[in-house]
């Protein structure tokens, strides 16, 4: 049974945070590789001066980036206390102006801000919004950008949004992931739409995917996009997404047959925003989504 702080004595704080991935094995902390929340965490134990545990909406893969992941973290009373130290600042303006003078410059933390106990980043999210960016001509190829995939062969958009629809709503997404031992991998696909932004739009010229659904499981987002670029190529089907979805299997593809889909690469993905319910509704929602992933 899971141990509920007291919040007389315990705050728990959501932290807003973006990162570029390119030089991190992913958020999730890893002995002697660099990580999103390694670095979080060692800032955060040189400002508290003890271990502050981090609890995140999305655990990115390595080379994955993000302008909209959460995490949250309990913080004891009597510690937050001290963090504006002779300033009249709350708490957690103070915390984000400190970890903006320790962490690494490709970590921003934006924003902090005192939520419920109730709230839980991971298992309280109603839903995640992920974009993948790929540039697939010379003409908007941009060695500035590392939040883009190059593609060396021209997409056609239309086809990947026709074969996309296919596999909106409530399925069962093994052909599209990394199974963890024990868990679903039943998700609700909410979106999975594609379009090349017009002059004077962002991201002009390139071919954005938008990935939206109640949760993701390992590499689910990057084999969606996979599949789809074999239809934007032409050397898939506009169904054989569709085929791969109903063959719930982890063998790869034949050539002419049905299999996983393919992972593309994870430069291009970036997490964009993760939705919460009211504070009323969180404990509900949490629950709701434990009883279902774990």
């Amino acid at each position: 049974m899971r141990r509920r702080a007291d919040p007389a004595t315990t705050a728990r704080l959501r932290l807003d945070l973006s990162y570029d991935g390119t030089g991190y094995h992913g958020w999730a902390a890893q002995p002697g590789h660099p990580t999103v929340e390694g670095e979080l965490e060692r800032a955060l134990a040189q400002i508290a001066r003890v271990p502050l545990r981090v609890t995140v909406a999305g655990r990115t893969d390595s080379g994955v980036h993000a302008r909209g992941q959460v995490c949250h973290l309990d913080v004891p009373r009597s510690i937050l206390a001290t963090l504006p130290g002779r300033s009249d600042r709350r708490p957690e303006e103070a915390l984000v102006t400190r970890l903006a003078g320790v962490l690494p410059r490709d970590i921003v933390v934006h924003a902090a801000r005192e939520v419920p106990l109730d709230f839980d980043a991971r298992f309280g999210a109603l839903w995640r919004r992920y974009r993948y960016r790929l540039s697939d001509g010379p003409a908007t190829h941009d060695p500035l950008r590392r939040d883009v995939l190059r593609h060396r062969r021209p997409l056609d958009v239309d086809a990947m949004n026709r074969a996309s629809r296919t596999l909106l709503g409530e399925h069962d997404f093994l052909s599209f992931c990394r199974p963890r031992e024990g868990a679903t991998t039943i998700r609700t696909l909410r979106e999975l739409s594609w379009e090349r932004p017009g002059e004077g739009r962002a991201d002009e010229g390139l071919i954005v995917a938008t990935v939206i659904a109640d949760a993701f499981c390992h590499h689910m987002v990057r084999s969606l996009v996979g599949a789809m670029i074999g239809v934007g190529e032409g050397r898939r089907d506009i169904d054989w997404p569709a085929g791969v979805l109903a063959a719930r299997t982890r063998d790869a593809a034949t050539r002419d047959g049905t299999g996983s889909a393919p992972i593309c690469p994870p430069q291009g993905l970036t997490l964009d925003h993760v939705a919460y319910p009211p504070d009323e509704e969180l404990a509900a929602r949490a629950a709701i989504a434990r009883a279902r992933r774990v």
